[in-house]
């Protein structure tokens, strides 16, 4: 299985696609598209779903997998950054993709066993997970492959506990 992890935003959207196979995950490509500031909102949001668009056709994953937004404080960047959100989720969504969503404390708990971990924490995990030789930067593509990784440890306990239920 294929997942396409996303750690939205509007000036630099974090990316990674890793495989899933059988209790392992493997970096398939990781990166970030970025926007230039003092753009047009309408431009910036139209570069972030042209480029997740390419990638899906390139890597054609299985599911897409992204960080529930939160913010507590600026409300303007809380707009953009929903806006660029739903143009991903509308890019995967035209192409039939499972979305799922998860929290900051859940990708936490997924990564490092602990929902409150320190971001270095998730970061390192992720790294070790991947074997990837050096913590992948900007923090938003370590961050889209954190979510990609719970979303592989999440769907693996799902399809578990629907058999069960199933049975």
């Amino acid at each position: 299985m294929r997942i396409l992890g996303i750690d939205p935003g509007i000036a630099i959207v974090g990316f990674g696609f890793i495989d899933k196979q059988g209790s392992k995950c493997v970096p398939v490509q990781y990166g970030c598209i970025q926007t230039e500031a003092h753009t047009p909102e309408e431009e910036r949001l139209l570069h972030v779903y042209e480029g997740i668009v390419q990638l899906i056709d390139k890597y054609k994953p299985d599911a897409v997998a992204l960080e529930k937004l939160f913010f507590n404080r600026n409300v303007t960047t809380a707009m953009s950054v929903g806006q660029a959100r739903g143009v991903m989720v509308l890019a995967a969504a035209q192409r039939g993709l499972p979305i799922s969503e998860y929290t900051p404390m859940q990708v936490k708990q997924a990564i490092v066993g602990y929902g409150k971990a320190e971001k270095r924490q998730v970061q390192e995990m992720t790294r070790m997970f991947l074997k990837l030789q050096a913590i992948p930067k900007p923090d938003d593509v370590a961050d889209a492959l954190a979510v990609a990784i719970c979303h592989a440890h999440s769907y693996t306990l799902n399809s578990k506990l629907n058999e069960v239920l199933r049975s």
